[in-house]
């Protein structure tokens, strides 16, 4: 019986500790033709910065004991990162959807429109609605994923918008819609 409480308490602190993480839900496959363009230009960029690491890599292979050698061992970590990001924009953009007009109605809010915002105390701010491959190109982008994305969606002008935030529920007025025109 003594085996039997052992082998119900190792099932039980396995059950708590287990690494298994759901997968993250599936990003939006849109993107502006701005931010296409630039991630096919990081994945060229990334080509040719491999092809010089490789370079360095078997450079550093050459002086012998790789164990201790720190710019190997600095070379791999950096040719695996170029590896790992180049997998995934080659996945990524073929599965991407460009939109490149403006919808049929201006005044609403949908991909790619900038939005002015007000909130209850007065404070302005604008945000454009990208796809989430593209919001670290500017401090206003939000991705199209985010919950005050989604809030805004289909909006019109001078709409109100309520968003729940970490720090609570936040309100916001629509005080102007505009979409860029393609070049």
């Amino acid at each position: 019986m003594a085996s039997n409480k052992f082998l119900t308490v190792t099932l039980s602190v396995k059950q708590t500790m287990g690494r298994y993480r759901p997968p993250a839900p599936p990003k939006s496959p849109y993107i502006t033709r701005q931010g296409y363009e630039s991630l096919k230009t990081e994945q060229q960029g990334l080509w040719l910065r491999r092809r010089d690491v490789t370079k360095a890599l078997a450079a550093a292979a050459a002086e012998g004991d790789r164990s201790e050698n720190a710019e190997y061992i600095y070379r791999k970590k950096e040719l695996r990162e170029i590896d790992r990001r180049i997998r995934y924009l080659q996945k990524r953009l073929p599965s991407l959807k460009v939109v490149n007009q403006p919808p049929a109605n201006s005044e609403q809010v949908f991909f790619a429109a900038w939005v002015q915002l007000e909130s209850e105390n007065g404070e302005e701010q604008e945000y454009r609605i990208v796809g989430p491959d593209e919001i670290d190109r500017h401090p206003s982008y939000i991705s199209l994923d985010s919950p005050l994305a989604q809030a805004l969606l289909k909006r019109i002008l001078d709409d109100q918008v309520v968003v729940e935030t970490p720090a609570g529920v936040t309100k916001y007025w629509i005080t102007d819609v505009r979409y860029e025109t393609p070049d």
